[in-house]
């Protein structure tokens, strides 16, 4: 019985472990045309999107579909990076699991 509690406890640990490592981690998802960049931690928090070209050179419609497209992508990105670091931690292959 103490054996299966310490190593829920020691499970535990390891992933409050994961989860700074993720919060810590950061990169940078770019639009194909080099219009817009995000930087998303590996927890999905946005830390910055950048416009790289004059809004009123911009279409509108042509702005949404890109900001929803490399949100998509960097949110993907993140995914991969937390499972990842979560087969790091269990040893198991875990697509998907963090998402």
């Amino acid at each position: 019985m103490f054996d299966k509690m310490k190593a829920l406890w020691d499970m535990q640990k390891k992933m409050q472990e994961l989860k700074k490592e993720l919060d810590n981690t950061t990169f940078e998802i770019a639009s194909s045309e080099g219009l817009v960049k995000i930087t998303m931690s590996g927890s999905q928090e946005i830390k910055s999107v950048t416009v790289c070209k004059d809004l009123k050179d911009i279409d509108k419609t042509n702005l949404e579909k890109t900001l929803k497209d490399v949100y998509n992508r960097a949110v993907k990105r993140s995914q991969d990076i937390a499972a990842q670091k979560m087969k790091g931690v269990t040893g198991l292959d875990l697509p998907g699991l963090m998402g």
